[in-house]
Protein backbone atom coordinates (compact mmCIF):
# COMPACT_ATOMS: atom_id res chain seq x y z
CA UNK A 1 0.00 0.00 0.00
CA UNK A 2 2.78 2.38 0.86
CA UNK A 3 3.99 1.69 -2.50
CA UNK A 4 1.30 2.54 -4.02
CA UNK A 5 1.14 6.10 -2.34
CA UNK A 6 4.82 6.94 -3.17
CA UNK A 7 4.50 5.66 -7.03
CA UNK A 8 0.67 7.98 -6.83
CA UNK A 9 2.94 10.93 -5.16
CA UNK A 10 5.84 10.50 -7.06
CA UNK A 11 3.39 10.98 -10.40
CA UNK A 12 1.73 13.60 -9.22
CA UNK A 13 5.02 15.58 -8.19
CA UNK A 14 6.31 15.08 -11.95
CA UNK A 15 3.27 15.66 -13.65
CA UNK A 16 3.23 18.88 -11.41
CA UNK A 17 5.97 19.80 -12.89
CA UNK A 18 5.74 19.32 -16.68
CA UNK A 19 3.01 21.85 -16.37
CA UNK A 20 3.67 25.21 -18.49
CA UNK A 21 4.61 27.60 -17.11
CA UNK A 22 3.05 31.28 -17.79
CA UNK A 23 5.84 33.63 -18.96
CA UNK A 24 5.19 37.53 -17.42
CA UNK A 25 6.58 40.56 -18.74
CA UNK A 26 9.54 42.25 -18.50
CA UNK A 27 9.64 46.36 -19.58
CA UNK A 28 11.33 46.15 -23.23
CA UNK A 29 11.50 42.58 -22.90
CA UNK A 30 11.45 41.70 -27.23
CA UNK A 31 9.94 38.92 -29.23
CA UNK A 32 10.45 37.90 -32.52
CA UNK A 33 12.15 39.53 -35.19
CA UNK A 34 14.64 42.43 -33.28
CA UNK A 35 13.17 45.30 -33.64
CA UNK A 36 13.64 48.68 -32.37
CA UNK A 37 11.44 51.37 -31.30
CA UNK A 38 12.99 53.95 -33.87
CA UNK A 39 10.22 55.54 -36.54
CA UNK A 40 7.16 53.94 -34.91
CA UNK A 41 3.77 55.38 -35.95
CA UNK A 42 0.67 56.65 -33.66
CA UNK A 43 -2.11 53.86 -33.43
CA UNK A 44 -4.06 57.04 -35.44
CA UNK A 45 -1.25 57.24 -38.31
CA UNK A 46 -1.75 53.69 -39.03
CA UNK A 47 -5.60 53.89 -39.17
CA UNK A 48 -5.23 56.65 -41.87
CA UNK A 49 -2.84 54.43 -43.49
CA UNK A 50 -5.03 51.58 -43.87
CA UNK A 51 -8.04 53.65 -45.03
CA UNK A 52 -6.27 54.53 -48.34
CA UNK A 53 -4.68 51.09 -48.76
CA UNK A 54 -5.44 47.36 -48.50
CA UNK A 55 -1.93 46.28 -46.74
CA UNK A 56 0.92 48.78 -45.28
CA UNK A 57 3.99 47.44 -43.96
CA UNK A 58 4.57 49.32 -40.70
CA UNK A 59 5.83 49.78 -36.94
CA UNK A 60 2.86 51.11 -34.93
CA UNK A 61 3.12 52.16 -30.59
CA UNK A 62 -0.28 51.27 -29.39
CA UNK A 63 -2.01 49.72 -26.13
CA UNK A 64 -2.47 45.96 -25.57
CA UNK A 65 -6.27 45.66 -24.72
CA UNK A 66 -6.56 41.61 -24.34
CA UNK A 67 -4.27 38.59 -25.01
CA UNK A 68 -4.83 35.01 -25.79
CA UNK A 69 -5.40 33.73 -22.22
CA UNK A 70 -4.46 30.01 -23.57
CA UNK A 71 -1.11 30.74 -25.32
CA UNK A 72 -0.33 34.01 -25.45
CA UNK A 73 -0.78 33.90 -29.42
CA UNK A 74 -2.95 36.94 -30.69
CA UNK A 75 -3.56 40.33 -29.02
CA UNK A 76 -6.00 43.41 -29.65
CA UNK A 77 -4.26 46.62 -29.45
CA UNK A 78 -5.83 50.26 -29.45
CA UNK A 79 -5.13 53.80 -29.27
CA UNK A 80 -5.84 53.98 -25.36
CA UNK A 81 -8.40 52.44 -23.01
CA UNK A 82 -11.08 54.55 -24.05
CA UNK A 83 -10.97 53.71 -27.67
CA UNK A 84 -13.14 51.53 -29.59
CA UNK A 85 -11.03 51.12 -33.20
CA UNK A 86 -8.89 47.93 -32.35
CA UNK A 87 -6.32 46.04 -34.53
CA UNK A 88 -6.13 42.09 -33.85
CA UNK A 89 -2.19 41.32 -33.94
CA UNK A 90 -0.83 37.61 -34.81
CA UNK A 91 2.52 36.55 -34.94
CA UNK A 92 4.38 35.69 -38.19
CA UNK A 93 4.42 31.37 -38.47
CA UNK A 94 3.38 31.09 -34.82
CA UNK A 95 7.16 31.60 -34.08
CA UNK A 96 6.56 33.34 -30.58
CA UNK A 97 3.78 34.17 -28.44
CA UNK A 98 3.19 37.07 -25.93
CA UNK A 99 2.89 37.02 -22.20
CA UNK A 100 -0.66 37.08 -20.72
CA UNK A 101 -0.27 39.45 -18.32
CA UNK A 102 0.42 42.52 -20.81
CA UNK A 103 -3.22 43.82 -21.16
CA UNK A 104 -3.19 47.99 -20.11
CA UNK A 105 0.59 47.58 -21.36
CA UNK A 106 2.02 49.70 -24.55
CA UNK A 107 4.05 48.06 -26.75
CA UNK A 108 5.75 48.34 -30.39
CA UNK A 109 4.82 46.16 -33.23
CA UNK A 110 6.64 45.56 -36.84
CA UNK A 111 4.74 43.89 -39.59
CA UNK A 112 2.14 43.71 -41.87
CA UNK A 113 -1.55 45.77 -41.53
CA UNK A 114 -4.24 44.56 -43.55
CA UNK A 115 -8.22 44.58 -43.28
CA UNK A 116 -9.91 40.77 -43.51
CA UNK A 117 -12.99 39.49 -42.67
CA UNK A 118 -13.26 37.20 -39.66
CA UNK A 119 -15.70 34.35 -39.82
CA UNK A 120 -18.41 33.90 -36.22
CA UNK A 121 -16.70 30.68 -35.70
CA UNK A 122 -13.22 32.41 -35.57
CA UNK A 123 -15.15 34.89 -33.18
CA UNK A 124 -16.46 32.66 -30.94
CA UNK A 125 -12.79 31.21 -30.74
CA UNK A 126 -11.26 33.98 -30.01
CA UNK A 127 -13.63 34.77 -27.43
CA UNK A 128 -13.23 31.85 -25.69
CA UNK A 129 -9.40 31.98 -25.49
CA UNK A 130 -9.88 35.33 -24.07
CA UNK A 131 -12.06 33.99 -21.35
CA UNK A 132 -15.31 35.59 -22.26
CA UNK A 133 -18.46 33.64 -20.64
CA UNK A 134 -20.69 31.69 -22.40
CA UNK A 135 -23.48 34.50 -22.77
CA UNK A 136 -21.13 36.65 -24.17
CA UNK A 137 -20.17 34.27 -27.20
CA UNK A 138 -23.21 32.91 -27.63
CA UNK A 139 -24.08 36.81 -28.55
CA UNK A 140 -21.54 36.50 -31.17
CA UNK A 141 -23.58 35.91 -34.54
CA UNK A 142 -22.49 38.07 -37.36
CA UNK A 143 -18.56 37.68 -39.26
CA UNK A 144 -16.66 41.19 -38.84
CA UNK A 145 -14.27 43.26 -40.84
CA UNK A 146 -11.23 43.76 -38.59
CA UNK A 147 -8.03 45.31 -39.33
CA UNK A 148 -5.69 43.00 -38.48
CA UNK A 149 -1.40 42.64 -38.04
CA UNK A 150 0.91 40.15 -38.62
CA UNK A 151 3.55 41.18 -36.56
CA UNK A 152 7.56 39.98 -37.17
CA UNK A 153 8.49 41.70 -33.91
CA UNK A 154 7.15 43.20 -30.67
CA UNK A 155 8.57 45.32 -27.68
CA UNK A 156 7.21 45.90 -24.43
CA UNK A 157 7.64 49.62 -23.49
Amino acid sequence: MKILINLFLCSLFIFGACKEQQKTSTKGEKFGKEITADDAIEFDKLMEMVSTQDTVKAKVKANVASVCQVKGCWMNLVKDDKSEESIFVKFKDYGFFMPMDISGKEVIVEGIAYKEITTVEELKHYAEDEGKSKEEIEKITEPVEELKFMADGVIIL
